[in-house]
């Protein structure tokens, strides 16, 4: 199993709406509000990195609200 953690660029006002349609979507085990550099943090898995990568890609990335993503695949489970 992979297990990426995605990091969120929002427009203005959209990072609560963001992150609701992230929680319900199919590859996203998890997704939080965050104050930062990004905002929104999503953890994807999936049983290869193809499938991690599509999910950000054909799914995260065309979320309405969504201006800029920067996956950090894990190396090692905590």
């Amino acid at each position: 199993m992979v297990h990426a953690f995605i990091m969120v660029r929002a427009g203005a006002g959209a990072a609560t709406d963001v992150c609701d349609r992230l929680v319900g979507m199919d590859g996203v085990t998890d997704a939080h509000v965050v104050a930062g550099r990004y905002d929104v943090i999503a953890e994807v898995g999936g049983d290869q990195v193809e499938n991690v990568l599509q999910t950000v890609s054909k799914n995260i990335g065309t979320v309405s609200g969504v201006t800029d993503t920067k996956t950090y695949i894990s190396l090692a489970a905590a």
